[in-house]
């Protein structure tokens, strides 16, 4: 698959130009996660963003409306990125907890450099994934963003992960429950280890997160 350059679509509704069309909506979208990723959001600005890349200000408005936007956009390009990877890994894998496995390798594992998308850093991108994503949803106005299709790309993950563990257990009351709290939880779990040691179990093994929600899918879902 390298050097086979492809498109994330994300909703129409999270943009007012879609920034894939042009060379500046490209450098708008790596500019802005190279930013986010070392000065946080809330200091984020599209006055700093249109000064790192030499462009007005209001160029960048004629992209997204606001920096929460800009935000919620970058939050669904990577849990589209993400689907499309779940899709590649289980593609013809016939054994739903094998699947479910590469699954959850997936969606706990640090990320890497998806050469097929060359102007998007997916290594900085889910570092804001960790530390900034809840600011994409908690927040007063979700409801009316959740309307509009805001979330749908994260929501489609968790289904389709979901959707295999039905599979797995078809009477298993809480696999979104289940899915979303991995998810969340890996997460967490990272900032943790990085920032906050004391509050998880930090051990040399790299793939330590990952073991762990492993077994504790493959317990709960009694997997043998």
């Amino acid at each position: 698959m390298k050097n086979l350059q492809i498109q994330i679509e994300v909703s129409t509704e999270l943009y007012c130009k879609n920034p894939d069309s042009s060379e500046l909506g490209r450098k708008i979208i790596s500019t802005s996660i190279e930013m986010i990723n070392e000065m946080g959001f809330e200091s984020f600005t599209f006055k700093k963003l249109g000064i790192a890349i030499n462009s007005p200000e209001s160029s960048i408005y004629r992209y997204f409306k606001n920096k929460q936007t800009l935000l919620i956009y970058l939050t669904s390009w990577y849990w589209t990125w993400t689907e499309y990877r779940l899709v590649l890994a289980t593609t013809n894998v016939k054994s739903p907890a094998e699947r479910l496995n590469k699954c959850i390798e997936i969606i706990t594992q640090p990320v890497e450099v998806d050469d097929d998308i060359s102007y998007v850093n997916e290594v900085l991108l889910s570092e804001i994934i960790f530390s900034e994503s809840l600011k994409a949803y908690h927040t007063k106005n979700v409801e009316e963003k959740n309307k509009i299709g805001s979330f749908k790309s994260y929501k489609s993950v968790v289904q389709r992960v979901s959707d295999i563990v039905m599979e797995i257990n078809p009477l298993f009351e809480y696999p979104h429950m289940l899915i979303s709290t991995v998810i969340e939880g890996a997460h967490q779990q990272k900032y943790f280890a990085e920032h906050l040691p004391a509050l998880t179990d930090k051990i040399k093994d790299k793939n330590a997160i990952t073991t762990f929600y492993k077994e504790l899918i493959n317990q709960t879902l009694n997997i043998k």
